[in-house]
């Protein structure tokens, strides 16, 4: 729900009484669990009277606004969303409204969608009107009510504090029939067209309709990565999503008309929206330079990749080639692709040698400096805290050093909201607190942020912990009965025994008279489960346990997460142990990296829920400590 639903009228009311901020923050608090930034609450100051006062002066002060709303399926807010009765048609009209206390901007010379400010230096931002326009197409393609009354919205950028000649080159971005920009000069063009959207009258009901309208669902990840690469882009990037995706689109055009290399790192949590990103520009591109351009995407995980091949190049050998292994360019031709996609790059590895490398192909090259030097643009997709293997070394660090080594400008773009099918930003912080993963001791409101804290809900994400793993399934299967997407993980604690269609899936994972298998360990289905690569997408994967090398990258409706003894609580901390792991590899890391790669599994297998997570632990006192963060 919005902070606060009210009249413009009452807004303005409570800013001459000095009330709206802090009522605004104190809401605030209550639905993300955290107060708002300094910026934010300067941002409520400084905005929302001023708009206010030009609805009143409009003659609309009694007209619905709700502040902060928030786009369905998402952690981003609009600023405000206007809600009346349609002075014309009589029907019901909502405008989108994004404020920007800018003073100054400037478009950038050869993208009019993105723009620099002085307030944010050099960085790149979606221009104001694109931005609104986005906000506008999404709420649209997600809420049910207005899905077929694309009419119904109209958006509104206003830059109250510039001039037309402050902000002179944003004009070259046009208005369309559903979206214009309006700064000082125009504040009363402004004025005039709120009155051809909006009646004066509050009507209510209009604004029930919207909050209480169903949301559309989303298609999963995989679902979209087939038509991203057969049709036109269907999916709508908001924010830094669509200014990452607009910079990549311009560093091709770069490459394209003159000897032009950048390199791009894209960092983001889960859900964030980087696996979309990389599929819509590999998509796109795909479909626009073919002839001209190549493309590529490439991860270091086989799951994801086959995935990819098997589903968004159904049939299509050509396509199934888009999608290939970071150790696929160690005898790259140099810059002979014009763009490689590097999702899941925190999985880039020292080099690219493995134990099957032919002597006179092995080679001390970086991996991450084959990866750059194979393509004009090379783009990386990351999240540093899902490095899970010793050796994984994809860090923000380690590329922008190969690329400075090679006297390469990078461009950084950090995702920082929330654009999963689903998914929530609170729980993601939550999970974070919870296994000490912050990356800052303080956070800009002066709050610690490293102690655990207790969960107290989220409209749009369930968080339970289960009494048993017998009662997690029975919890999940109920979902899985109802058509959602359900599967259980668990961390690497138990062995995991070679299966044949003779012997069928060994139940490894005993926990009490609860015995369940890990899922297929090769690439052939067993008796009616799917193989490894396929079992985060096969709906029979819901039989077996998946552990960290099915589940990363992947996600699903609902999520049921077993703590194993590799990660207990004691007293007041985690403890790793890393003589309970079966996880050879990871088991023989240094303790102070053992202790860092497995917080960072059960960060990733904690992430991969869209509508809610179960957890449940195998350790009494790590089971009554999840218990006491997480109500009943």
């Amino acid at each position: 729900m919005s902070l606060l639903r009210t009249s413009a009228h009452a807004v303005l009311q409570m800013s001459q009484s000095g009330t709206l901020v802090e009522r605004l923050a104190t809401q605030f608090f209550h639905t993300h669990g955290h107060k708002p930034s300094p910026s934010e609450k300067r941002s409520w100051e400084a905005s929302l009277p001023i708009l206010a006062h030009d609805l009143v002066d409009a003659g609309l002060g009694q007209v619905e606004a709700l502040i902060e709303y928030p786009l369905p399926l998402s952690s981003l807010r609009a600023d405000v969303v206007l809600s009346g009765i349609h002075p014309v048609t009589g029907l019901p009209s909502y405008v989108v409204v994004e404020l920007k206390q800018w003073g100054t901007a400037t478009t950038l010379d050869d993208a009019p969608d993105l723009c620099t400010t002085p307030s944010y230096g050099k960085r790149a931002l979606l221009h104001p009107l694109a931005q609104v326009r986005r906000y506008r197409e999404y709420l649209t393609d997600f809420t049910r009510v207005i899905h077929d009354r694309p009419d119904a919205v109209t958006g509104i950028a206003y830059l109250h504090n510039a001039s037309d000649n402050d902000v002179a080159t944003l004009f070259d971005l046009p208005d369309d029939a559903w979206s214009r920009l309006f700064t000082q000069t125009s504040r009363g063009e402004l004025i005039s067209y709120l009155k051809t959207l909006l009646s004066p009258t509050n009507e209510a009901r209009v604004a029930d309709t919207l909050v209480k309208s169903p949301v559309a669902p989303s298609k999963p990840l995989m679902a979209m990565a087939a038509e991203a690469i057969t049709q036109q882009q269907t999916y709508v990037l908001l924010d830094e999503q669509e200014v990452a995706y607009r910079l990549v689109e311009r560093a091709v055009r770069r490459a394209q008309q003159r000897d032009h290399k950048e390199v791009i790192v894209i960092t983001g949590g889960p859900g964030s929206g980087k696996s979309v990103i990389a599929l819509c520009l590999q998509g796109e591109l795909y479909r626009l330079y073919r002839d001209t351009t190549t493309t590529l995407h490439a991860t270091g995980s086989k799951a994801f990749t086959t995935t990819l091949r098997k589903i968004a190049g159904k049939g299509n050998t050509r396509v199934q080639k888009l999608f290939q292994y970071f150790n696929s360019f160690s005898q790259a031709e140099h810059n002979g692709l014009t763009v490689l996609i590097c999702d899941e790059a925190h999985r880039i590895r020292e080099t690219s040698n493995n134990r099957y490398t032919p002597a006179a192909k092995r080679s001390d090259k970086p991996q991450v400096a084959e990866l750059i030097d194979a393509a004009r643009v090379p783009v990386f997709l990351l999240d540093e805290h899902q490095v899970v293997r010793p050796g994984e070394m994809g860090t923000v660090a380690q590329i922008e050093a190969a690329a400075k080594a090679k006297g390469l400008t990078v461009s950084l773009i950090k995702l920082d909201g929330q654009f999963r099918c689903g998914g929530s930003r609170k729980y993601e912080q939550w999970v974070r607190r919870l296994l000490g993963l912050t990356d800052e001791t303080v956070d800009e409101t002066g709050e610690t942020e490293q102690e655990p804290v207790v969960w107290d809900g989220d409209d749009r994400f369930t968080l339970q912990v289960a009494d048993s793993p017998a009662q997690m399934e029975k919890l999940l299967a109920d979902q899985a009965d109802k058509g959602y997407t359900a599967r259980i993980t668990a961390g690497f604690c138990w062995p995991w025994s070679d299966s044949s269609p003779d012997k069928g899936l060994p139940e490894d994972v005993v926990i009490g008279d609860w015995r369940k298998p890990w899922n297929v360990k090769g690439d052939r289905g067993v008796n009616g489960a799917p193989p490894s690569q396929m079992w985060a997408t096969d709906p029979a994967g819901f039989g077996q346990v998946g552990c960290i090398y099915t589940a990363q990258g992947f996600e699903y409706d609902h999520n049921g997460v077993i703590f194993g003894p590799d990660l207990v609580w004691r007293t007041d901390r985690w403890v790793a142990n890393p003589k309970a792991s079966k996880d050879s590899v990871v088991a023989r890391a240094k303790p102070e990296d053992y202790e860092k790669l497995i917080r960072h599994t059960y960060k990733v297998l904690l992430t991969r829920g869209m509508i809610g997570t179960i957890l449940y632990s195998t350790d009494s006192e790590t089971q009554a400590k999840l218990h006491s963060l997480v109500k009943a």
